[in-house]
């Protein structure tokens, strides 16, 4: 039995018909039009962002220098070192402003 190239579901048919090149030119986002059938309350609900959804308490990226010592004393800590050395800077940070 010999497969052939035209199967049903690659030809075009009245549920699911071939687009032309004006449909292609005028297409647009789906966003763009669930926002103006359901409101952009919707569209913006089921809108994908990339990566993880930011936390309310981010932590800066800063670039601090330290003696060699001290930062490996809390590498040899082990996993969460990072965590464990932002603690002690917070009971140690300055309670009052100048």
């Amino acid at each position: 039995m010999s497969k052939t190239k035209d199967e049903a579901a690659s030809r075009p048919d009245e549920d699911n018909p071939e687009w032309t090149q004006e449909e292609i030119r005028t297409a647009r986002p789906a966003l763009d039009a669930i926002a103006e059938i359901f409101g952009t309350q919707a569209a913006e609900a089921i809108r994908r962002r990339r990566g993880r959804p930011a936390k309310a308490d981010r932590k800066v990226n800063q670039t601090l220098r330290l003696d060699p010592d001290v930062l490996d004393a809390y590498k040899r800590e082990g996993p969460g070192w990072q965590a464990h050395m932002n603690a002690v800077l917070r009971q140690h940070m300055p309670r009052h402003g100048k």
